[in-house]
């Protein structure tokens, strides 16, 4: 199997399809975390919201939107789509995001995700401690809800 390339491209409003696509396809809607097209469209314009696209073979794969205000920054969202799951491109783009931080200046990036998802495994892996919970943050669309737990990664002093 032949290792395929992570593209990574400064995305904005005008991406926004890719980005609603992306999010339908990246998170279940047993759990409640996904946006709407709306809400990402809204976050897009609020001041130092940066989003990256990642794209393989020319087809999106995944996007990550965070937020820089001061010295401290959060991750948003970072959403990859299933099929390019587990091939480098939630690494690219938390490598991509990371490295904006601390060309910023940034000292910590925080970021919150479902008790249970597999992304915990990404953030820890690059350096993120848990440092709170939020119980019953999510709801799904059954009424279900889960805890969020909230990280923070060190980027600069």
């Amino acid at each position: 199997m032949a290792t395929r390339s992570v593209t990574l491209r400064r995305g904005d409003a005008r991406d926004i399809e890719m980005v609603a696509t992306l999010t339908e396809a990246a998170f279940d809607p047993r759990y409640g975390e996904a946006w709407t097209r709306g809400q990402s469209l809204g976050v897009l314009a609020m001041p130092g919201v940066r989003l990256t696209l990642a794209l393989v073979d020319d087809a999106p794969a995944g996007f990550a939107m965070v937020r820089m205000v001061v010295d401290e920054a959060e991750l948003l969202l970072l959403a990859v789509d299933p099929v390019a799951r587990r091939r480098g491109v939630g690494t690219a783009l938390l490598r991509a995001v990371i490295g904006e931080c601390a060309a910023a200046g940034i000292g910590d990036l925080h970021l919150e995700v479902r008790a249970g998802n597999d992304a915990v495994a990404l953030y820890r892996g690059h350096g993120f401690a848990k440092v709170g919970e939020r119980r019953g943050y999510y709801r799904g669309k059954t009424g279900q809800v889960h805890d969020a737990h909230t990280y923070r990664r060190t980027i600069g002093s």
